[in-house]
């Protein structure tokens, strides 16, 4: 089932999914014309092919960073046990560019200054704190 390309019925009904996880398969299929019955196989296609991966809720905190990290040495796996103990770390990814890592979190100022005397140790950083959040809802 690997591999499935995805027209526009599969985008209509993963951009519901996205915007409100408690959607019925019936509440679905009466926004796109289509069955419960019929979303259902849909989704279940879609959750074999690897193109719904989990299902999750969003919290809004007060603060959101993305912190990108320059490592000035080789000690990844003790950098990612350290950075992969604080709660506040929402992603935690490996990247390829400029920096080695790139790191979402929702510190707050106290925590932010904790963690940030902790990754120190490994390399530098740089971080980007989000001011207000301009996305707009699509469907």
């Amino acid at each position: 089932m690997k591999g499935i390309s995805l027209d526009n019925i599969d985008h209509q009904i993963l951009a519901y999914l996205k915007s409100n996880a408690k959607l019925t398969n019936k509440d679905i299929g009466q926004l796109i014309h289509m069955t419960g019955q019929a979303v259902g196989i849909r989704i279940n296609k879609l959750i074999g092919a690897g193109h719904i991966q989990n299902y999750t809720i969003s919290i809004k905190y007060d603060h959101k960073q993305f912190i990108r990290v320059f490592m000035d040495n080789n000690q990844y796996d003790t950098f990612e046990s350290a950075v992969n103990r604080y709660l506040e770390v929402d992603d935690f990814y490996k990247v390829s560019g400029q920096a080695c890592y790139m790191i979402v979190g929702h510190f707050s100022h106290e925590r932010l200054a904790q963690f940030i005397t902790t990754i120190s140790r490994w390399g530098r950083y740089s971080i980007e704190t989000v001011i207000d959040n301009r996305k707009k809802d699509r469907q």
